[in-house]
């Protein structure tokens, strides 16, 4: 039978997948295709370095060129991250995918859950950097054990400084006490937050995490302004008490046009030593309430676990020290399944631009995603 790179990317069509639910072509994931005497060798790019699915699309197109006729077949593998939108005045064209991590509410572990997705996102191959948005309280220095002042190899823009492999910047860095208070009005925040994002050099990113204060203030309001975000995770605990300052966060990005890519349970639940008994000690089903208000699923529930917060005081974040632990693995979970969804948010997206011709009922920006 005669094989053809043709032949065999037709076959192809029929491999799904899963994440994107769509054929591995339509898709833009196979690359070149070579046959040398019944032998099939072809490129797949991942949407992820994350992807869950690996394996299951390997086994899908084996099954699929050996019923084509390939006697064995070889699959090197790639990765090809979808972008967002970047236009030409984005203060980070480098960086193809921005993710803000917002909650609403202060307590619920918001910095926690954004620095273990870097370090996830980072540890699974993707190129990583971490903002620090919360300019009055500031976390990012002791999670991660960095302290130092960020210094410029050009005099235009500051060098990040840089753990796990994570680019990171925080004005945490730049103070002379860790101890001194931010006493800033909005617009010094404000012009802040736009250096941290333009006047460093970031370089080329596959995710930048932005860790955003509680509340829904002026940070986000320039955030929706200035910046083509890929999306935000919404970080809750179960108890209502929680629940009602994270809904008026889902409702303050839904007005302002930020796209909500997924919802996270924190202090979900707590396992004890000598037990499997699961105690939901701050109540159950928060987060799936949150995530039906913002039309986005639940990502992942992390579990309560001393470890969390012992490593992350000593400054390394528990994704990094105890990469094997249940409460690492949950979040290296949720990694994979935010990179899955930034992925088809973004092949979504593709050519989906419209003009609002409501007449004032989407009154938050005259262009829509």
């Amino acid at each position: 039978m005669s094989l053809s790179p043709e032949s065999l990317r037709k076959s192809l069509e029929r491999v799904q997948d899963p994440e994107l639910g769509r054929s591995i072509v339509d898709a833009g994931m196979v690359g070149g295709i070579t046959v040398t005497d019944g032998n099939v060798t072809v490129a797949i790019d991942s949407t992820t370095p994350a992807s869950p699915h690996k394996d299951k699309i390997e086994s899908d197109v084996r099954a699929a060129l050996t019923a084509a006729g390939a006697s064995n077949v070889g699959v090197k593998w790639g990765v090809r991250i979808p972008t967002r939108n970047i236009l030409s005045d984005d203060p980070c064209p480098g960086v193809k995918n921005i993710v803000l991590v917002m909650s609403g509410k202060g307590g619920v572990g918001k910095s926690t859950v954004a620095a273990n997705l870097a370090v996830a996102l980072s540890r699974s191959g993707a190129k990583v950097g971490l903002l620090d948005a919360d300019m009055y309280g500031p976390s990012v220095p002791t999670m991660f054990g960095v302290m130092g002042r960020p210094t410029s190899a050009d005099g235009q823009k500051f060098l990040p400084l840089e753990r796990f492999g994570i680019k990171l910047m925080s004005i945490g860095f730049l103070l002379e006490d860790a101890k001194s208070a931010v006493v800033w009005r909005g617009p010094m925040i404000q012009g802040a937050l736009l250096q941290f994002l333009k006047d460093v050099d970031w370089g080329e990113l596959d995710y930048l995490v932005l860790d955003l204060p509680p509340g829904t203030g002026d940070i986000i309001l320039t955030i929706s302004q200035k910046v083509r975000s890929t999306g935000a995770i919404v970080v809750t605990t179960p108890q209502e008490v929680a629940l009602q300052d994270v809904y008026k966060s889902v409702s303050m990005a839904q007005k302002v046009g930020i796209t909500i890519l997924g919802v996270v349970e924190n202090e979900s639940y707590f396992i004890c030593d000598g037990c499997t008994k699961r105690h939901e000690l701050f109540g159950s089903g928060g987060g799936a309430k949150v995530a039906e208000m913002a039309e986005a699923p639940l990502l992942g529930q992390i579990p309560l676990e001393p470890g969390v917060r012992e490593w992350g005081d000593a400054g390394t974040p528990v994704t990094q020290a105890a990469p094997n632990s249940a409460v690492a693995k949950a979040f290296i979970d949720l990694a994979g399944a935010l990179a899955g969804r930034i992925s088809v948010h973004n092949l979504q997206s593709v050519g989906s631009l419209r003009i609002d011709r409501s007449g004032g009922v989407n009154r938050h920006l005259p262009i829509m995603r």
